[in-house]
């Protein structure tokens, strides 16, 4: 089974700072599919989110922006929330902008595909993975599982005992495992987790169109 590692984890390693060292490496990384992350700098008025390639600039259009987002299923703000922070995407292709600069055209939606077709939907009761706190709530943990796809850790999930802030057990891009308890086939998309024992936890993933507020949204 691929597995897809949470944002963050691929911008420094060798291969992917190869990508980014040359428009031939990018052009390399167009041809074979190759995921490829680097640092999104603007979410503009069009919610676009441009990213610095290093050698040139890309641009993830609004609704490649993430999965869910041409739906409605997911919110604008989980683009404008990767401003300064690695982005994971496919490379669509190539263009020139007004002042003859050519600037590539990129979808982190793709790669959420992916992970979700060749990763998560995979993902079977008693599964270890991986996966990083991406922000925290008074009602729990957000987790990123892979490219970018949150769920959701509530706070009586976290310890036997009871605590007043997630803070108090873990803290911004902190990496914790997590154990897969079970998969519901009739729901898309949505997922959170529950508990497993003193430092690890066990999730639940489910698949179907994100429900506001009260679940996960992808």
């Amino acid at each position: 089974m691929q597995t897809f590692k949470p944002e963050g984890q691929l911008i420094t390693t060798p291969e992917n700072r190869n990508y980014l060292s040359s428009p031939n490496a990018l052009h390399e990384a167009f041809f074979t599919g190759a995921i490829v992350e680097a640092r999104a700098l603007v979410c503009d008025k069009n919610h676009d989110l441009r990213v610095d390639l290093g050698c040139m600039y890309g641009i993830i259009p609004h609704e490649e922006g993430a999965l869910g987002i041409s739906d409605g299923s997911v919110r604008d703000i989980a683009l404008i929330s990767r401003v300064n922070k690695p982005v994971v995407f496919h490379i669509l292709g190539f263009r020139k902008d007004s002042n003859d600069r050519e600037y590539a055209i990129l979808s982190r939606r793709s790669v959420q595909q992916d992970c979700m077709d060749n990763y998560i939907s995979k993902l079977r009761p008693g599964d270890v993975i991986t996966a990083k706190v991406t922000h925290m709530e008074n009602f729990g943990v957000f987790l990123d599982i892979g490219a970018g796809i949150n769920g959701l850790l509530p706070i009586d999930s976290i310890s036997v005992s009871r605590i007043p802030h997630p803070s108090v057990r873990f803290h911004i891009g902190q990496m914790i495992r997590v154990v897969v308890k079970s998969v519901d086939d009739r729901i898309v998309f949505n997922l959170y987790i529950m508990p497993f024992s003193f430092m690890a936890m066990s999730l639940h993933l489910y698949r179907k169109p994100a429900q506001p507020l009260k679940q996960i949204q992808l």
